[in-house]
């Protein structure tokens, strides 16, 4: 049986919202959001396969991936992590909201949380992410977290943040 992440994921929290691990009793809640290597889940089973896949993922020390739960209402609103990289020193940052939860700067805030904790725990040097071009609302989010744009191809924006270029006191802001 395979062993749970939630001994590999530590819980992250500010005033509104926490990280924390994503359960097995998660999946159905998340299934419109489940994706794998770009890959969006169409059934449940798909859902619970990509779990187990990122669970795998996170033992060999290649992911970290939480649960975005808004602690107002104890509701999972989404999901955001660090996938490919991380074992020399750099992160991925992939993130998914659930629709009912857009607008409110979820996002934002998780993300927040997940720089810090890639930067001053996990001692990444660099965290980079990617977005198809026509993706304005994911482009505006990296900009406004202080990710710069370092290339374009194929309809897909890369972006990074460097580790001693970036304030972590003023991310988000």
């Amino acid at each position: 049986m395979q062993k749970d992440s939630i001994d590999f994921v530590p819980a992250l929290a500010d005033s509104r919202l926490s990280l924390r691990p994503i359960e097995s009793s998660d999946i159905e809640q998340l299934l419109p959001i489940s994706y794998y290597n770009g890959t969006l889940a169409t059934s449940l089973q798909d859902a619970e396969n990509m779990h187990h896949k990122i669970n795998q993922d996170i033992l060999e020390g290649n992911s970290i991936h939480w649960a975005i739960v808004e602690k107002s209402s104890n509701k999972i609103a989404g999901t955001c992590g660090f996938y490919r990289g991380i074992a020399h020193g750099l992160g991925e940052l992939g993130c998914v909201l659930l629709p009912a939860f857009k607008g409110k700067g979820i996002m934002t805030a998780a993300l927040v949380l997940a720089i810090e904790y890639g930067f001053q725990r996990s001692c990444f040097k660099k965290i980079w992410a990617a977005t198809s071009s026509d993706n304005l609302k994911a482009t505006q989010l990296l900009e406004g977290l202080k990710f710069k744009k370092v290339g374009e191809l194929n309809g897909e924006v890369q972006f990074e943040l460097i580790s001693d270029r970036i304030n972590l006191e003023n991310l988000g802001e």
